[in-house]
């Protein structure tokens, strides 16, 4: 492989969008929320067991959270783990418009289209 092979592309800053996965914000939140709560027990050098016993969530859910399991988890539920784990929490939610995909009209192939075929078109171009 060349160096020139390689291309650079930026990301932009949330891995899930930039892949397209469906609630992207959301998993997002989920995983800054996963990576403070592992910090927090490896600086306190804390086991799972050790978590369990300080906050009285499961081992076996610190674990999932270790390994990056969070399908099984709300943010809220995530969030309640964080507070149990450390007093001060201070959590901050801003809002901002998308940017909105252009949809194509469709193309009209023929020009003997029924006449249900052009009030259709009309809806279309309309969206």
């Amino acid at each position: 492989m060349k160096k020139d092979d390689i291309e650079l592309v930026r990301g932009s800053g949330n891995v899930y969008r930039d892949f397209e996965r469906p609630n992207a914000d959301l998993e997002q939140a989920r995983g800054l929320t996963a990576a403070k709560i592992i910090r927090i027990i490896d600086e306190r050098k804390l086991s799972t067991r050790d978590a369990e016993k300080l906050t009285g969530v499961s081992y076996s859910e610190f674990s999932r959270i270790r390994n990056t399991q969070l399908g099984r988890f709300t943010l809220d539920r995530m969030i309640a783990i964080l507070g149990k784990l450390d007093e001060n929490i201070e959590v901050s939610v801003s809002f901002r418009a998308r940017k909105r995909r252009v949809i194509a009209a469709p193309r009209v192939v023929s020009s003997k289209m029924p006449p249900d075929g052009r009030r259709e078109l009309r809806r279309a171009r309309k969206l």
